[in-house]
């Protein structure tokens, strides 16, 4: 999660201040940065402030709804729910850190954000990105399981196996990025402080270090071949399988059964890794240089929205669920009127 795109930059003398000794940013003359967000497009400004809105409202409902349905519905109490509930968690987390600091930007024209602040962004956004892969790859290894080896799905994947796997995935991701925080947190930022991006992610903050950023960059390569590339090779390998297998069922509708039941996750894991290719791993080009920012809505913005979309349309025991909890709830309204005309 620390490969990313080059941005260009401009200097802001205004921006360079001395720092309080003691302070985190004590290496450093520069108390803030600027997002340049979306470039100079002020006349589209409310437009997209209504519009991420919107999303953000959806997305944190849609997860919301996701983890009561889990909690609530004992029939939803089986390991592929349970990895549900921690990614819905984890996109309220996700969509937390990003949406908010862009929707005051764009409601107050304000685009300066606090050194430490930025630095706390990158923190939890790589944190979670990275937490995601994990279990991402741990659902995909679930459907394997289930699709693949169906006879011994049981005895794998028992709650303590779960637990265990889901906790291993939020420490892992929050592991790797602590080591690059404290090494980024060493480096001395005496200015240019404008940041060609939305957020704060890791190239346009290395890009205006004053010092040798090479073994940072040299520390972030190294940790997110070894944490990144293990998850991505799992749910790769996963859906390898899953599709050889499927393709060996004879019957159609016994082939689209099988499919509709990974389907859902294949679709949030496409929209996830294939963005993050785009902007990450292809190379640095005037084309996709222009269109890097919008596939970083992608993942940062559009894929916590996708999962309890894709989940909730898509899945018929997230919908039956849905429908016993309406009609509990319509049920119980019922009631407490008639019993206030009873009284």
């Amino acid at each position: 999660m620390v490969l990313t795109p080059k941005y260009g930059n401009q200097i802001d003398p205004e921006n360079i201040h001395p720092v309080p000794e003691g302070d985190w940013g004590n290496q450093t003359s520069v108390t803030e940065f600027i997002l340049l967000g979306f470039g100079n497009v002020t006349h589209l400004e409310p437009l997209l402030f209504l519009l991420f809105l919107g999303i953000y409202i959806t997305t944190m409902l849609g997860n919301i709804l996701i983890i009561l349905l889990v909690v609530a519905d004992e029939h939803l109490h089986t390991p592929m729910y349970f990895f549900l509930g921690n990614l819905s968690c984890l996109e309220i987390c996700y969509s937390s850190t990003i949406l908010p600091r862009l929707l005051a930007s764009l409601l107050t024209g304000d685009r300066t954000i606090l050194f430490n602040g930025c630095f706390m962004q990158f923190y939890f956004f790589a944190c979670l990105a990275g937490t995601e892969c994990y279990l991402l790859s741990v659902m995909s290894y679930d459907r394997y399981l289930a699709i693949c080896k169906p006879l011994r799905y049981r005895a794998h994947m028992n709650g303590m196996l779960c637990l265990q796997l889901a906790g291993g995935s939020w420490l892992s991701g929050f592991l790797a990025n602590s080591i690059t925080i404290f090494f980024m947190s060493r480096l001395t930022f005496c200015g240019p402080s404008e940041i060609d991006h939305f957020f704060c992610d890791f190239t346009p903050i290395i890009k205006l270090s004053c010092s040798d950023a090479n073994f940072m960059k040299l520390t972030a390569f190294s940790l997110a071949v070894i944490f990144s590339l293990p998850p991505f090779m799992l749910t790769l390998m996963s859906y390898v399988h899953i599709l050889i297998t499927i393709l060996r069922i004879h019957s159609r509708r016994e082939r689209q059964k099988v499919f509709s039941a990974c389907s859902s996750h294949l679709i949030v894991v496409t929209i996830f890794y294939g963005t993050l290719i785009i902007v990450y791993i292809l190379p640095d080009t005037t084309i996709l240089g222009d269109l890097r920012k919008l596939f970083s809505v992608f993942y940062t913005v559009l894929t916590p929205l996708a999962n309890p979309l894709v989940y909730s349309l898509r899945n018929r025991s997230v919908k039956e669920a849905l429908r016993k909890a309406l009609r509990k709830c319509v049920a119980s309204r019922n009631h407490d009127v008639a019993s206030i005309f009873l009284k």
